[in-house]
């Protein structure tokens, strides 16, 4: 028996593996083309014959696949090896498909894990690597020291969604960061400034808005989204024209920045104007609540 198994060896999957075998753990890997496994082989970790053989091979089986889909149409092959065992899914997906794969792995009797990888391959095993998990608490304190060879482990709760929850909401803040970066510096390199040369300024003046998020935090948990403003959506969402209409007179395309100018404006008609930005996270939830009914 191994300590643990690995079931997929793309970019991720191979670090999954590496370091389970860098801490000392005994290794059974299976991929779907068998050639991704031979460099893991070289490393000590022993390659299944077929799939049903690496999920019989250990108690712990990790899995990270592409999605979901593929991760159902994978197992349904050791749908009956996988009893008894815990199986942690850390393919991104999300809340709802995490909670339907824990109903049809508990259906098989199997102990369910659903992870969330807050990392890249090259930072996995590492101090920085962050790791989510949520679904059997039993199964995860069992696991937890076997776990903890890939990173910084979190552990959510028992609902088997937490973890795609989590991680789908740390990638939203991001990839909204990221948007505006993208817009900052399009306007500054239609100008010619070099990216190297604007990125320090703007790394500064991000850094300092952040201090604004714990705030924000507090008002949204409070529903005070008045006390104290600073700055209030009024005022924001007619500076805001401007950085659209700099974008446009600069040939600049506003697809990444409308979006809020909208939510901004809706907030203001929505008698918002006196409150904080932070008050918008209601329209939000509002449209979602009107989408669903």
């Amino acid at each position: 028996m191994s300590d643990v198994a690995v079931i997929g060896l793309g970019a991720m999957g191979t670090a999954l593996a590496e370091a389970f075998l860098n801490k000392g753990h005994s290794v059974t890997v299976w991929n779907r083309s068998p050639a991704k496994a031979q460099v893991l082989a070289a490393k000590g970790a022993v390659v299944a014959a077929s799939l049903e053989d690496a999920v019989r091979s250990s108690q712990l089986i990790m899995v990270c696949l592409l999605v979901y889909d593929t991760v159902h149409e994978a197992l349904a092959a050791a749908q009956e090896a996988l009893s008894g065992r815990t199986l942690v899914n850390l393919t991104n997906g999300t809340p709802e498909q995490a909670r339907a794969m824990s109903d049809w792995a508990v259906g098989h009797g199997a102990n369910y894990i659903d992870g969330g990888i807050m990392a890249v391959p090259p930072m996995i095993g590492g101090q920085h690597a962050l790791i989510l998990y949520s679904g059997s608490r039993q199964a995860f304190d069992t696991h937890a020291g076997q776990l903890d060879a890939l990173g910084t482990s979190m552990y959510l709760g028992e609902d088997a969604g937490l973890a795609p929850l989590y991680d789908i909401s740390l990638l939203a803040g991001m990839y909204g960061l990221f948007a505006g970066v993208l817009q900052a510096l399009s306007l500054t390199g239609a100008v010619g400034i070099r990216a190297g040369e604007f990125m320090p300024l703007l790394m500064s003046w991000l850094n300092a808005m952040q201090g604004a998020l714990p705030k924000w935090a507090e008002r949204i948990d409070s529903d005070d989204h008045t006390s104290a403003v600073v700055s209030n959506l009024g005022m924001q969402a007619d500076a805001y024209v401007n950085l659209i209409d700099a974008s446009t007179a600069a040939g600049i395309s506003t697809e990444l920045v409308l979006p809020m100018q909208d939510l901004m404006r809706r907030g203001v008609a929505a008698g918002k104007a006196n409150a904080d930005l932070s008050s918008l996270v209601g329209l939000l939830q509002l449209s979602k609540q009107a989408t669903r009914d």
